[in-house]
């Protein structure tokens, strides 16, 4: 039975999506099955593995609101193991068309749950906001991944972010945990990103995961090649990141 996995945050350019794939990609790399679902409206996570949202005709708003099985709407991605569950601009009106359906915040869940069995892992990249995709995706959801940028203004809105994960535990997920916690977008020349690093590992703990994401151009260029960094290019310092990371996700599993 596959792992369902959330990376969530409420704020916008986290490196977020960048991790969701780029995970993805290192897990299948790893021999793991995975499949990525993009419930993100903007698409990022499907153009950064290839795709065109303007010529698909499958993906997750079909599942979602036109009540289409979960299985006809996933695609194949470059990478081997890797299947994705893709986003399109339908998806950007889907919150508006869900508050009208019957048990409107478990509809993903109840999709997801049908082809868990496929897969080792299956990972989710949220919108950056609170609302009701969102809230599928955590009640669909064994755990969440929140990436941090090491910035000044990281910690703003976690309290809300966790007290809404909160809320979702107790009325909609008793199950649902904090996965773990990644910081991105590390610049190691400047004080503020040591300071800012020093304040979410006091926040979090042992959730926080060792291997630290640094800025990196070769990262950033990947997504306008369609294509998760490892396949731009493996050997740069943000591609060896999150295999190391990936590397000790996994064995945080067994």
């Amino acid at each position: 039975m596959g792992k369902v996995i959330s990376f969530t945050n409420k704020k916008g350019g986290v490196g977020k999506t960048t991790t969701a794939v780029n995970m993805a990609a290192y897990c299948a790399d790893f021999g793991k099955k995975v499949l990525l679902i993009d419930l993100d409206s903007q698409g990022n996570a499907t153009t950064g593995l290839g795709f065109s949202k303007s010529a698909l005709k499958k993906s997750v708003f079909n599942v979602l609101v036109e009540d289409e099985k979960i299985s006809q709407n996933i695609l194949p991605t470059q990478v081997k193991l890797l299947d994705i569950l893709p986003a399109n601009v339908d998806l950007s009106g889907a919150e508006v068309d869900l508050v009208y359906k019957r048990e409107r915040e478990k509809i993903l869940k109840y999709a997801v749950d049908k082809i868990r069995g496929e897969y080792d892992y299956i990972f989710i990249d949220c919108p950056p906001s609170l609302g009701l995709l969102t809230i599928n995706a955590w009640v669909a959801s064994d755990s969440v991944i929140i990436p941090l940028q090491s910035e000044y203004y990281a910690l703003e809105g976690v309290s809300q972010l966790m007290n809404t994960i909160a809320m979702v535990k107790q009325h909609l997920n008793p199950g649902l945990q904090i996965e773990g916690v990644v910081i991105t977008m590390y610049d190691g020349r400047a004080l503020i990103s040591k300071q800012i690093t020093a304040e979410i590992k006091k926040f979090f703990k042992n959730k926080l995961y060792e291997i630290i994401i640094p800025r990196n151009v070769r990262l950033s260029e990947a997504p306008s090649h369609g294509v998760p960094v490892m396949l731009h290019d493996p050997k740069c310092v943000g591609a060896r990141a999150y295999k190391a990371l990936t590397e000790e996700f996994l064995s945080k599993q067994r």
